[in-house]
């Protein structure tokens, strides 16, 4: 049984078994993040899921389609291996949701998108598919009988026809062996309190982590994006808007304890390739998201056997990567795809957008 009901934008929003499915497959790029952030700096656990929690089920109900609400990864990544403490990285994200969302105001993603290439903004989504293939094997990686018995369960589901059922069968084992492993934890809400793991601090490494990602942001967040849109849900969202919406995510949700957070390409592909097609999976998702944040222990989430996520990380890169590549029309812009890829995988994806768009650009005027 199906229920629905009406977006902001005009778009139903549908409560159903795919929508349910289809709401995991972004869960499944940001859990372990969190996991690992939690681990190594003083965020404060319960507070950053409830930040996802509300934002996923705001702009689900806002856009009406299964948008995704993800970490900034650069930013996360530079906390987790110790380049940012947590205010530097609170500060960081403060300053990049400021100048999202004037750049989003202004109309400059827009303008930036008509200048770069269309193999470039699929170059980008393609990086993203193979950082998320990378992030998957190492997660498989943990505990290799794990993984391959988590890949059957999948593959067999897939060949059947029921690829969807398979994240909640295999999150959900990931689940009881988490509460074999920590225990029952006692529910307990979190305390509202005004930056509760620490004042925002402005340093260098924190604007060098701005600029670096707000490289990826642009490019993969914002213009890829709201390509994909247009791909898998036929919607026309401009970069712009979504440019706009990240910037009032990240300006909310860090005071009150939250991390920075964006769209992305691959949240949105996962969510696609488990089935969900309206926002009706961002309520299904938040709503999670935020019971999660009543029992969530670092204690819990460590005891979750991490290589059942690399095995659905593999199911999102694939679909990214094919949603990459099947628009794409003739070998050069291939290889633009490729390289770009292969670069942002390398370096950095904003460094290979930034390229990228040179290299475009260049061709362009010797043709």
């Amino acid at each position: 049984m199906a229920y629905s009901i009406r977006s902001r934008l005009g778009s139903d929003l549908e409560f159903s078994t795919s929508e349910l499915t289809g709401a995991l497959g972004d869960s499944v790029t940001v859990l372990p993040l969190l996991v690992a952030l939690a681990a190594t700096t003083s965020v404060s656990l319960p507070h950053v899921l409830v930040g996802f929690g509300v934002f996923q089920i705001v702009w689900g109900m806002y856009y009406g389609m299964p948008l995704s609400v993800e970490p900034m990864k650069a930013l996360i990544g530079l906390a987790i291996v110790g380049s940012l403490s947590y205010p530097e990285l609170a500060a960081a994200g403060l300053l990049a949701g400021g100048i999202l969302l004037s750049v989003g105001k202004l109309g400059l993603v827009g303008r930036l998108q008509t200048i770069v290439g269309e193999p470039v903004i699929r170059g980008v989504q393609f990086a993203v598919a193979l950082l998320l293939l990378e992030a998957a094997v190492g997660l498989s990686a943990g505990n290799l009988s794990i993984a391959a018995a988590g890949l059957a369960v999948v593959g067999l589901l897939a060949v059947v026809g029921y690829r969807g059922a398979s994240v909640l069968l295999v999150l959900g084992l990931g689940g009881v062996v988490a509460v074999a492993t920590a225990g029952v934890p006692t529910p307990r809400l979190p305390e509202p309190a005004l930056f509760p793991a620490g004042a925002p601090t402005l340093s260098g490494a924190a604007l060098e982590g701005t600029v670096a990602q707000l490289g990826m942001t642009v490019g993969n967040a914002a213009i890829a994006t709201a390509v994909l849109c247009g791909d898998l849900y036929d919607r026309d969202v401009s970069a712009d808007t979504l440019s706009t919406s990240m910037g009032v995510t990240c300006l909310a949700a860090i005071p009150i304890g939250g991390v920075p957070m964006c769209h992305g390409s691959g949240g949105l592909a996962g969510k696609y390739a488990f089935g969900a097609r309206t926002g009706g999976a961002n309520v299904f998702l938040g709503v999670g998201y935020l019971a999660l944040a009543l029992v969530a222990t670092g204690a819990l989430l460590a005891a979750f056997p991490l290589s059942l996520l690399g095995v659905l990380l593999v199911v999102v890169a694939l679909e990214l990567a094919r949603a990459a590549v099947s628009p794409i029309d003739g070998h050069r812009a291939l290889a633009v795809v490729v390289g770009v890829g292969v670069v942002g995988l390398a370096i950095n994806v904003g460094v290979a957008f930034v390229l990228g768009t040179g290299a475009f650009w260049l061709a362009s005027r010797l043709e």
